[in-house]
């Protein structure tokens, strides 16, 4: 069992400016951080995200997000999921601005009256959603809910977060590891993490560990059909390197 951060849920907005709903979104995504639900969100950054965070992208891959875009181009669902995985719930602000009669958006540095009224109800109807991916379980290595109710194989820290900032996700605390796979460069979630559990249970780097340790690794990353042994091999070889490195110190 692994030990990680607090389960949040990831906020990444559409960056667009050339359009009032953008404003919108980076406004309303703010309120949810910093005033809403500050102990249980982060942002990702999607021009980050997109150039290649891995912070941000690790987070998106481990933890449910929401993605709230301004129009129908819907770039901050598209981006996540193309780059990590579906996002477990999306906002479209044009479409809330239909439902709730609104009235017409205006303004990019300047909300109209009507603008300001679309941060409100948006910022809303992400805290709700916040508050619903948390109150259900989400399945890590399938990226999608299921529908125990029971705890986890993952552990996740308790810790109370009183502190009233909005964070990143490029520092929420999840560490990642490049390996090569038969000369492809893949990067593993939470593999130092596994690796420091599995020395702190003295489990031989042998073969005897393969498997348990390729099992561990399965429940935060996808691993191909019918890679298992090359995967295997990878794993040991790393998890020797790591605990002879933490035996020299």
């Amino acid at each position: 069992m692994v030990d990680l951060p607090k389960k949040k849920v990831g906020i990444v907005s559409c960056s667009g400016e050339e359009l009032a709903e953008g404003t919108v979104t980076r406004l309303a995504a703010l309120k949810v951080l910093e005033q809403l639900r500050p102990a249980d969100t982060v942002t990702i950054c999607l021009p980050l995200f997109l150039a290649g965070g891995e912070g941000d992208r690790a987070f998106a891959k481990f933890y449910p997000t929401i993605a709230v875009d301004g129009c129908e181009l819907r770039c901050a669902a598209r981006a996540t999921e193309m780059y990590s995985s579906k996002p477990a719930a999306s906002v479209m602000v044009r479409e809330l601005v239909a439902e709730n009669n609104l009235g017409q958006l205006e303004g990019r540095r300047r909300l109209n009256p009507a603008g300001l009224r679309a941060v409100n109800v948006t910022a809303e109807r992400m805290a709700a959603l916040v508050d619903e991916l948390l109150g259900k379980h989400w399945d890590r290595r399938e990226g999608a809910f299921v529908e125990s109710q029971a705890d986890s194989a993952v552990s996740l820290g308790d810790a109370e977060e009183t502190e009233k900032v909005a964070t990143c996700a490029c520092g929420s605390g999840i560490p990642i590891q490049e390996v090569e796979i038969e000369g492809q460069v893949v990067t593993l979630i939470a593999l130092p993490l596994i690796f420091e559990q599995f020395r702190q249970s003295r489990k031989p780097p042998s073969g005897t560990t393969a498997r348990e340790l390729l099992d561990t690794v399965k429940l935060y990353n996808p691993v191909p059909e019918g890679a298992d042994e090359q995967y295997k091999t990878v794993l040991m070889r790393e998890y020797a390197a790591f605990s002879e490195k933490e035996a020299a110190q």
